[in-house]
């Protein structure tokens, strides 16, 4: 027995165009958490894999292209010596901050098995 649903497309609840382009970005797995940490002050490579147990090299390095390339990351070399690279937010990059404080504390609250960090902030 096969059984019809009528579909409405009109009926359908349509995604926030804003709230998808902001997931394609952030939803990707570590892009958030690069984000996090700079919040804090820029960083360099080895900080930020250290701050972010479990991230790859290359990862780390995509991730970082897309951030830039979206305009909330950028890359800055002090020539030195020693050459530094570093890491931090652009405007528009700190401008999350508000809303990823909100988002942890929403998880904190009502997301079962959310424990607080206590290793001690990267440099």
């Amino acid at each position: 027995m096969t059984v019809e649903q009528s579909h409405d497309p009109g009926a359908c609840k349509r995604v926030d165009e804003g709230i998808t382009r902001v997931f394609q970005l952030l939803g990707k797995r570590w892009t958030g958490q690069i984000v996090a940490v700079l919040v804090g002050q820029p960083a360099n490579f080895a900080a930020l894999r250290r701050a972010i147990p479990g991230l790859s090299e290359r990862m780390l390095s995509d991730r970082l292209s897309e951030l830039g390339a979206a305009g909330l990351v950028v890359r800055e070399v002090d020539e030195g010596p020693p050459l530094r690279v570093s890491y931090r937010l652009t405007e528009a990059g700190a401008a999350l901050e508000p809303a990823l404080k909100e988002l942890g504390q929403w998880a904190t609250d009502h997301l079962p098995g959310s424990t607080p960090c206590t290793e001690t902030p990267v440099e």
